[in-house]
């Protein structure tokens, strides 16, 4: 068997899609090799340029964890949660059977564990629904994403799953405000990510480790990461 790395991460543009009540980024050139050749830096013979770039980010964009300070007011910031929380093993659970806007509920995650074969025990548990390829960029991705039922989230805390993944802006549909899922994870000291992609690379593969850790911003309420998998094959 050979190890195989697959890349969860949304790639970060300016103005990408976001959840509906976050601003998308900016990513623009700040110094361009041209613009910094007037600094005179380095030899005539030899300049010295460089590039630099401006990025204006929510802590909320692109792939992205939540800390627990998000939903709840005496949670921990991103820079005071233990690093191995980011890191661990996990499974991929497949939902493509989700429809826009539908719900994931106990019967799905039921199912989708045993059709797996591996059975949730504290493992960071990441829902394949198809999402991200059916809409991405199509702005109508921050509108239809499924949502997590509030007993289904209890059922991922009941088994120590301190963290899920989700494609799309939020584990909570954008059809109601009523955020039964965060509201669960913020009553249950659980987190997820949001925004994964190609994880249907990953359905059918078992337990494999999975890697998303957060910059270490002060009081930061979330985080962007690099998301991947390290997968057996």
């Amino acid at each position: 068997m050979e190890e195989r790395i697959v890349d969860l991460t949304l790639l970060i543009e300016d103005n990408i899609p976001a959840h509906k009540l976050f601003q998308s980024p900016i990513v623009t050139p700040h110094m361009t090799h041209e613009g910094s050749l007037n600094l005179g830096l380095g030899t005539p013979e030899d300049p010295m340029t460089f590039a630099t770039s401006y990025i204006g980010i929510l802590d909320h964009i692109g792939t992205h964890v939540d800390a627990f300070a998000h939903v709840n007011p005496g949670g921990d910031t991103i820079e005071d949660m233990p690093i191995d929380m980011f890191i661990g093993k996990a499974v991929c659970f497949d939902m493509t059977h989700i429809p826009d806007l539908g719900e994931i509920d106990v019967a799905d995650l039921e199912e989708a564990e045993a059709k797996a074969g591996i059975r949730v025990d504290g493992h960071i548990v990441l829902l394949n629904t198809g999402l991200h390829k059916r809409h991405y960029p199509d702005r109508k991705v921050c509108w239809t994403n499924p949502g997590l039922t509030a007993a289904a989230t209890h059922w991922l805390a009941d088994r120590g799953s301190k963290l899920h993944g989700v494609e799309g802006p939020s584990t909570d549909r954008p059809s109601d405000n009523l955020f039964p899922s965060h509201r669960v994870c913020r009553d249950r000291g659980m987190s997820h990510y949001e925004w994964l992609v190609n994880l249907e690379e990953l359905v059918g593969k078992g337990e494999f480790m999975f890697y998303g850790l957060p910059l270490k911003f002060k009081g930061g309420s979330g985080s962007p990461v690099r998301a991947y998998a390290v997968i057996n094959e």
